[in-house]
């Protein structure tokens, strides 16, 4: 599966009925060159500093993009009446099929390596999974834009730090490994996110097993005593998250959580000024079966704590959803990418919380090592024992 990365469109401003309607809603929203930047917006929009013509990148833990030669600041301002909106998920399974292509007005460019694509106005780069070279490539087919953002709040010196001492906690860690911090190899990029919400009326039949002991001869033996239950539960699910790239193993991106949800911000362009973001692969519909899991693990487990006792059956469960809502979002990490061995390996650093998650190699030379002064010692230890012996 070929893996996409963008830097969605800005949000269009009513999204009341979604963006799947027969009628798209038109943008605007204010960009770079409505939102009252003067003089500022047309360089603002090509990425560059008014001011000395050096690139702007977001500050990470700030509102503003800052450039990086001179520190000018340009501020990203949001309206009163911005919102993270959420959409039906019953109505775009209704009109996903009228959805238009989504797109900033740049080329694609593939990576010639592991095949993952990135939308952007550059004309060339660096992919941020295995530092492949980017080439020119098809434009992509459409796709949901983000409702909302949650901005970088770990800055790239920071991630490097958290890096660090993520290494030094690693037994055996190869040199290649601690020379990963050292370098500009991290990039930063959004991972896009679908959250559900739910309310959920679950009727179920089961069993409630209650303990009680029996004499057998000298010997106390438990049984359990089974009644019938039956019931009736309401759950309200808000914020459910399911990550909607297959770019980066699954295990390891749950991983790298909680993030802080209550921070994320109405979408905005400026925000990925100088990271990259990953389109998403998993459509709604696969995102909400995976939703629809963990909501039923979560009722299950409301089932058995209704049914009471000491053990629980539970024979069956009828669940209604109702309200179903979701949206797109993206999350910030920061990636490093290095070979070792012959083999690719990436390390992780959650951009809003500073956690590391990553794959590790093993120096060989330093376990031999290990291993060896491991047998020096207990030679010597069993050498001096027989002395004194």
């Amino acid at each position: 599966m070929t893996h996409d990365s963008f830097a969605p469109p800005p949000l269009p401003q009513d999204t009341t009925a979604g963006p799947w309607t027969d009628t798209p809603s038109t943008d605007s929203t204010p960009t770079a060159a409505t939102a009252g930047w003067g003089e500022d917006s047309a360089a603002v929009e090509r990425g560059r500093c008014p001011v000395c013509g050096a690139a702007l990148a977001y500050g990470a833990g700030s509102s503003a993009l800052v450039c990086g030669s001179c520190g000018h600041r340009v501020e990203i301002t949001h309206g009163d009446d911005e919102s993270v909106s959420e959409h039906s998920f019953e109505q775009w399974l209704a009109h996903n099929d009228r959805y238009e292509v989504a797109s900033i007005g740049g080329q694609v460019l593939a990576c010639d390596g592991c095949g993952a694509s990135t939308e952007t106005k550059d004309v060339a780069g660096h992919c941020q999974f295995c530092g492949g070279n980017l080439v020119a490539s098809s434009n992509p087919e459409g796709v949901i834009p983000p409702e909302g953002v949650l901005p970088f709040l770990v800055d790239s010196r920071a991630a490097r730090d958290n890096f660090t001492k993520w290494v030094r906690s690693r037994w055996f860690a190869p040199g290649a490994l601690k020379q990963v911090g050292d370098t500009e190899s991290i990039r930063g990029t959004y991972l896009p996110h679908w959250t559900f919400d739910a309310n959920t009326t679950s009727d179920y039949t089961g069993q409630r097993g209650e303990h009680y002991t029996e004499k057998q001869g000298d010997q106390e033996v438990r049984r359990t005593r089974w009644h019938h239950a039956s019931g009736r539960i309401r759950n309200t699910f808000d914020d459910l998250l399911v990550p909607a790239s297959t770019t980066l193993p699954r295990n390891r991106v749950a991983k790298l959580g909680p993030w802080t949800l209550g921070e994320v911000k109405p979408y905005k362009a400026e925000y990925l000024v100088g990271h990259s973001a990953v389109r998403y692969d998993v459509d709604p519909q696969a995102g909400y079966v995976e939703a629809k899991q963990t909501m039923d693990d979560e009722i299950r487990a409301d089932v058995k704590r209704d049914i009471g006792g000491d053990e629980q059956r539970i024979h069956h469960i009828d669940t209604t959803y109702s309200q179903v809502m979701f949206k797109l979002i993206l999350l910030p990490i920061w990636i490093a990418t290095f070979m070792y061995a012959g083999k690719q390996w990436q390390v992780m650093v959650n951009a809003n919380t500073g956690e590391v998650v990553g794959d590790r190699p093993y120096s060989v030379p330093k376990i031999v090592a290990a291993v060896v002064v491991g047998l020096v010692l207990a030679g010597v230890a069993f050498w001096l024992f027989n002395r004194d012996g």
